[in-house]
């Protein structure tokens, strides 16, 4: 039997729970033993949760390496808006398995080797694509009709303060006040426009005086102040379309224990004040405490002294690696000037019910940002790197084995193509075959023979192509020369740049600075692709101060060093 690859999709997580998708393996699973076609338990992948509107799938980013790869023939999917939801991106998928040589089969359509079939796989894309973007228009007038109409239902869930009530059969849904939430509503805007609290001072108050949150497993934080000060539901007017889908940039920790990959492609920004719509609700503090706290906050964010909009050197690459959050950065005020620190969010125990997850201390900015840069430049002396990675990675595509077996197979097709050619010309000329229908099967051949000598020609030149790829070592060697001499003089945005393209991660532990580099670089050994950066006994990396038992939020002190 033939061997083939399963993909199944579904794109909300109650057709997960319900188990759709083994539904959907069943069926392809069944097309396949009806089609004569064997399905290795490691080649089913699937996607649950995903949207078919995206092309960033872990199951299908697998599937597309095997394609490249040349390890799988054909892929069967149960239809084609499994695969994906746009019709551009279906013909893009079906193309690149095709150049790959993968045969692209669904279960409920007819084979594709038609016209016809063709043409009723195109119909039932556009199809698909056309009744989600149906789907998308329909709910959203909706929800914007009804929001003109001021039903709260179209908002997501009630905010802290009020309890959502369901619609009945003699009234709509309605937002109701929760007395004991309002109380603790109308306490903060007090404290911050009254007392002058700042925003994680309220929080310290309530988590003092033991104040429950909404879910009540958590301590209140600064931004959940934040959000409430903000928030005009609270003077009486709850807003509908305040943010908007955008894509995802920010890569967070549950991200990066996935792998970089979301269940959803999308983030929301805020979209401008004109295009809210306003909903009627109770209000809980009056419209001029609430443009009072409004205009607090606004001076907050123009003249605090955490404000920072300075970029730093290793902004976003550094991770703990005791819990994996990503550093922030931080301010400490000496008695000369105020110094940066990186912190892990894991240390403030503040943050948590449990307390720190890990024991990783602050590390100062500067200091760091300098200690790392070293290291660049000193990889930047070493040119020979970089040609021996060119150099390794031609061997890898010279002498992979599933580029080698791809060209094996190609070259025995062409051998039966020309087999069967041959012999067809045969046939011919000995009265066998008549010329009809010589002229019928024999172009079809000679495309397909083309084809495989198109792809076979493309293994070569990707296999043997070193003398150009050499060529780019020279180049880059003169470029890093170059870089060397300018290291010195350029600014932190363009010290970024050069860190990027060579570094990928730094893991920051309690006593060593683990980089991870996109380039083997120790002892040129083709598999060590991470360094370890001992902290310099005479370089005050770490603050002079002592641990913080209470938990609460860091208040650094340093010495001038």
């Amino acid at each position: 039997m033939k061997p083939a690859a399963v993909y199944a999709r579904v794109s909300s997580e109650g057709q997960r729970e319900r188990q759709t998708i083994d539904s959907q393996i069943e069926s392809v699973l069944q097309f396949a033993r009806d089609e004569g076609y064997s399905v290795p338990v490691e080649w089913i992948y699937r996607d649950e949760g995903y949207s078919g509107s995206t092309l960033v799938r872990p199951g299908l980013e697998r599937v597309r390496d095997l394609a490249a790869e040349g390890q799988i023939e054909t892929l069967l999917v149960h239809s084609p808006d499994r695969l994906s939801r746009k019709y551009a991106y279906q013909v893009l998928l079906i193309e690149e398995m095709g150049r790959c040589g993968v045969n692209v089969l669904f279960a409920n359509s007819p084979k594709t080797d038609t016209p016809e079939g063709e043409l009723l796989v195109q119909l039932q894309g556009m199809i698909a694509e056309y009744e989600r973007t149906q789907i998308m228009e329909r709910a959203r007038r909706g929800k914007r009709h009804r929001a003109k109409m001021g039903s709260v239902s179209v908002l997501s869930r009630a905010p802290y303060g009020y309890n959502y009530v369901r619609k009945t059969e003699v009234s709509s849904a309605y937002f109701q006040i929760n007395q004991r939430e309002a109380e603790v509503v109308r306490k903060v805007f007090r404290l911050y426009t009254e007392d002058g609290l700042s925003l994680h001072g309220i929080a310290c108050w309530l988590n003092e005086h033991h104040i429950p949150t909404r879910t009540g497993t958590a301590q209140w934080e600064h931004s959940t102040v934040w959000g409430i000060l903000r928030n005009p539901v609270h003077k009486g007017t709850a807003c509908y379309g305040k943010t908007e889908k955008a894509e995802r940039r920010k890569i967070t920790k549950p991200l990066r224990q996935k792998g970089g990959f979301s269940k959803r492609c999308s983030a929301h920004r805020p979209r401008p004040r004109e295009e809210w719509i306003e909903i009627a609700v109770p209000a809980i503090v009056s419209e001029e405490i609430f443009l009072l706290a409004e205009e607090r906050l606004e001076q907050n964010r123009r003249f605090s002294p955490r404000r920072t909009i300075e970029p730093t050197l290793l902004q976003g690459m550094l991770v703990c690696a005791e819990c994996g959050y990503s550093f922030y950065r931080t301010p400490c005020q000496t008695t000369k000037r105020q110094i940066l620190y990186y912190r892990c969010p894991g240390s403030d125990g503040y943050r948590r019910p449990q307390g720190k997850l890990c024991s990783n201390r602050a590390i100062r900015q500067d200091y760091l940002d300098d200690l790392i840069w070293a290291q660049v430049v000193r990889m930047l002396e070493e040119p020979e790197l970089i040609r021996l990675e060119i150099e390794r990675r031609i061997r890898e595509i010279a002498t992979s084995s599933p580029t080698m077996q791809r060209k094996e197979d190609l070259t025995k097709e062409l051998a039966r193509i020309q087999n069967s050619t041959a012999k067809l010309l045969d046939a011919y000329q000995e009265d066998l075959l008549q010329i009809d229908e010589l002229r019928k099967r024999l172009p079809e051949l000679r495309k397909r023979g083309k084809a495989i000598q198109t792809e076979i020609q493309c293994l070569d030149a990707s296999a043997g192509d070193r003398d150009r790829f050499l060529r780019v070592a020279d180049n880059v060697e003169s470029f890093l020369a170059r870089l060397r001499t300018a290291a010195d003089n350029m600014d932190v945005t363009d010290r970024q740049k050069v860190l990027r393209l060579i570094v990928k991660e730094i893991l920051v532990g309690p006593d060593t600075i683990r980089i991870k580099h996109s380039i083997p670089v120790v002892g040129f050994d083709s598999t060590a692709c991470e360094s370890d950066v001992a902290e310099p006994p005479n370089c005050l990396l770490r603050p002079c101060r002592r641990e913080n038992p209470s938990g609460n939020p860091p208040r650094l002190r340093a010495r001038e060093g």
